[in-house]
């Protein structure tokens, strides 16, 4: 009986930690976002996953988001605008997934 109720116990505990793990992660700050994508990029000049020209494209579009999303906060960000943000960087996010995976390497 003990050893079920631990059981049970530590169960519920990780429901409640992944929980609360999938909102954080659904409510991402912009400014989180944009760090976490620009260290992705990083990383993948690093290891050699992405090559320069892939890596300056993606960097270049980053710097678009970045101008447009300054743009956005001049006038208050508004929820469609915040949404906005979020599908482009969703579209950013795939965009260095799929660089970063394409088996295109940069030589050594």
């Amino acid at each position: 009986m003990k050893k079920f109720v631990l059981a049970a116990a530590a169960s519920a505990a990780a429901l409640v930690s992944f929980a609360g793990a999938a909102d954080a992660a659904q409510f991402q700050s912009i400014n989180q976002r944009q760090a976490q994508l620009s260290q992705r990029i990083n990383q993948g000049v690093r290891n050699g996953a992405l090559t320069r020209q892939e890596a300056v494209q993606l960097r270049n579009r980053f710097a678009q988001l970045q101008r447009l999303e300054q743009q956005y906060r001049r006038g208050g960000l508004n929820q469609a605008e915040r949404r906005d943000l979020d599908r482009r960087f969703n579209a950013l996010a795939q965009s260095i997934r799929t660089e970063k995976h394409d088996r295109n390497f940069r030589r050594f």
